[in-house]
């Protein structure tokens, strides 16, 4: 094998550990060759006959090495600080004219000695520094970086320095000025005393910082001694000199780190699991195609909502339960309630998941197309947090709709990292902009943000729906990973694109199963009352087709009511279900129109309406005593003095000759009442003064003013005239 330049050459059975040359120079005629050892620090260049190495070559006595351990000195301009680069030029200054002229009388050691002395009088440089300077050049290659510092090789990084008497590292200022060597070197016993320390006063669940636990360490393990202080043992320590430094602790515990083992100790495996375990892993990896998992969480929405029926009632935050596709990251359901995470979110977004969008949409006023949000489907698996799809729920999602259901561990949300980052998206993008959302930076005297509230479920419903459309159709995902065929096909990173793809090449996952199937299976069941007045549930009355053709109102009120099983949505409280034939039909029922208030409501909604009735009806039943207590008080007073009055004028006279003069009595009130409530048109007006003060006419003449005018006479006259008149009628 032919010799080439800056070839390294191992030899096999030398005596000493490792002996490697580097090819600096062969003669043209392919006779000479010149070497020099790379790993001597005080080496030379050697002459030696090519054929000789050759044969070493050919025979296995020499090897030929592929890596150059100075290879990494190759490396970018734009790669080298500045100050380095300075240094490498400088030395290239004083060498350049030595290896770049003719340089086989630098190698003949007879010429050297006159070249590098010329050398020492143009530069100033010392013979040893142009030696060393030389010397770099050629074991690192022949390159001009051959000649950067080589900083990294100082200082026998790694190694542990050997014990002695005389005062290792830099010394302190207080050194520097004393001149006397201050501090200790730290030993085995001092490092295991550091070791203990961390163990006992850093790796801990205290979260001390790194400095309180060497100030522990010190007082636990350094100290001289204790005396009593206000009844506490105190440690005595010795002078801060004979004390190892923090620095030297610090030292030794970045040398020893182990920074999983650190943040486990001090964190739980279950935060460190968390937030700082390595990612390594891809959730696209989990699914082959759309619908081979669906990924479903819960959170509390951070804004404020206000009640649709009363604006007034701030009716707290939001449940926003979200389902993404795991290969596409399109969201493929949703729901919004006020019920707290649980099976009866999980289920109404898994019901929305499988419904068509466009009718969907349109109930909140937004018009769609297919291809806006084309996602009616049940998938192969769900992926879920332990709660909401485990125990009898999970298993009539299994048994019936035939998912498949995982489940988390406890407290690994990033399990699910795909449906907890769209949270996320969902509060940058729109919430946080929302009048009455949360905000967890105030100062005081700022308004309290829960006054802020102005959107009720719906509307945020709609909000929702709109962020929906905006995630699926424009929310670019450049950190999406690609495979080869969608990188040949130019599949554009968004969710809708890569579900559009999914559903051509990927196919299969996906499976559609009537809406009536899915919700028999997913509402949640309760039991209704027939009654005269329609299907009683919640404080509400519905009705259906069945009912009125099999006359149910009727026998409700001919024999009594009675209960009936039914499945009813959340989010609308317009339609119930009955389950009939053991549950495989629902029939639905309608609100009746006397109750069409609630149209289009929430349940919760509704409920919370008819709780605070109850709760107003209660708070009123202090005032209704207290009118109850007032009204007899003021009946009884007046029966009082009305039989007070007539006991006074009741003359000795037969119960029987009272009963009978009742008819003409009451002819006579009659008449006595037509003529004092008779209208009297065009009269004489009455000022303020004679209407507040009536004169009172004697018995024999009426009394008149000073115009003239005549007072009425009283009732009391009235009567008294009329039974006169009747009398002489009679006689």
């Amino acid at each position: 094998m032919s010799l080439l330049v800056n070839m390294l050459l191992e030899w096999q059975d030398t005596k000493t550990d490792i002996e490697i040359e580097r090819v600096l120079w062969i003669d043209p005629s392919g006779t000479d060759v010149v070497t020099i050892e790379i790993n001597n620090s005080k080496a030379l260049p050697k002459w030696q006959k090519c054929k000789d190495l050759e044969v070493a070559i050919a025979s296995q006595e020499i090897c030929i090495l592929k890596i150059d351990p100075y290879a990494g000195l190759l490396r970018p301009e734009n790669a080298i600080s500045e100050n380095h680069c300075k240094r490498r030029d400088r030395a290239w200054e004083v060498i350049a004219p030595l290896v770049e002229g003719d340089i086989e009388l630098i190698f003949n050691p007879r010429d050297r000695g006159q070249i590098i002395e010329a050398t020492v009088e143009r530069t100033g440089c010392i013979k040893k520094t142009i030696y060393n300077y030389l010397r770099r050049y050629w074991q690192g290659g022949q390159t001009k970086n051959a000649l950067l510092p080589l900083f990294d090789r100082c200082g026998a990084k790694g190694k542990e320095r050997k014990p002695s008497n005389c005062k290792r590292g830099r010394p302190s200022k207080l050194s520097k000025v004393t001149e006397i060597p201050i501090g200790v070197n730290v030993d085995d016993k001092i490092r295991k005393k550091f070791y203990r320390g961390i163990a006992s006063f850093y790796k801990n669940r205290q979260e001390r910082t790194l400095k309180d636990a060497f100030q522990k360490t010190l007082e636990k393990h350094f100290h001289l001694g204790y005396e009593m202080k206000n009844g506490a043992l105190v440690p005595i320590l010795p002078p801060a000199e004979e004390l190892p430094t923090f620095a030297q602790f610090r030292y030794w515990y970045e040398k020893e780190r182990n920074i999983t083992q650190e943040k486990i100790s001090r964190e739980g495996k279950r935060r460190f699991n968390l937030r700082h375990r390595a990612l390594l892993g891809n959730s696209t990896q989990m699914a082959f195609g759309p619908g081979s998992i669906y990924q479903i969480d819960a959170t509390i929405g951070d804004i404020y909502l206000v009640s649709s029926l009363d604006r007034n009632r701030i009716i707290g935050r939001p449940v926003i339960y979200f389902i993404i596709d795991t290969f596409s990251r399109l969201i493929t359901g949703f729901s919004v309630s006020l019920e707290g995470p649980s099976w009866l979110g999980a289920m109404l977004a898994l019901e929305n998941a499988t419904s068509n969008k466009v009718a969907f949409c349109y109930e909140y006023g937004i018009e769609i197309d297919e291809a806006d949000w084309p996602t009616h489907h049940l998938p192969e698996a769900i992926l879920a947090d332990r709660g909401e799809l485990e125990g009898y729920n999970a298993d009539n999602l299994v048994n019936a709709l035939n998912i498949r259901v995982s489940n988390t561990p406890p407290y690994r949300a990033d399990w699910k990292g795909i449906v907890e980052r769209n949270f996320r998206l969902s509060n940058e993008k729109m919430i946080h902009w929302m009048p009455g959302a949360v905000n967890r930076v105030r100062e005081r005297g700022d308004q309290d943000y829960r006054l802020n509230a102005i959107l009720d479920l719906q509307q945020f419903r709609k909000l929702i729906i709109l962020c929906i459309l905006d995630h699926n159709q424009h929310h670019r995902m450049d950190w999406y990973r690609m495979d080869e065929f969608m990188i040949q096909q130019y599949v554009e990173p968004y969710p809708i694109e890569l579900w559009n793809w999914g559903v051509q090449n990927r196919g299969g996952h996906l499976r559609q199963i009537a809406p009536e199937i899915v919700r028999l299976n997913l509402l949640p069941f309760a039991e209704a009352s027939v009654t005269p007045q329609g299907i009683y549930y919640q404080g509400l009355n519905y009705t259906c087709e069945l009912a009125l053709r099999e006359q149910w109102f009727v026998k409700a009120r001919v024999n009594g009511r009675w209960k009936i099983l039914i499945a009813y949505d959340p989010r609308r409280l317009d339609i119930i279900y009955l389950r009939l034939d053991d549950s495989r039909r629902l029939e639905p029922c309608q609100l009746i129109d006397t109750q069409k208030t609630f149209q289009e409501r929430d349940w919760h909604e509704a409920i919370d309406y008819f709780e605070l009735q109850k709760q107003s009806k209660e708070a009123a039943s202090t005032r209704q005593q207290q009118q109850k207590a007032t009204f007899h008080a003021q009946v009884d007073k007046i029966v009082a003095e009305a039989k007070e009055k007539t006991e006074k004028v009741l003359t000795v006279q037969s119960k029987r000759s009272r009963i009978q003069g009742i008819r003409e009595n009451r002819k006579l009130e009659r008449e006595h009442e037509r003529d004092v409530g008779a209208w009297e048109l065009g009269a004489k007006e009455i000022s303020q003064e004679q209407a507040q003060i009536i004169p009172m006419p004697s018995a024999n003449q009426p009394e008149q003013d000073d115009e003239g005018y005549v007072a009425p006479p009283s009732p009391i006259d009235k009567l008294r005239k009329l039974r006169e008149r009747n009398w002489k009628n009679e006689h």
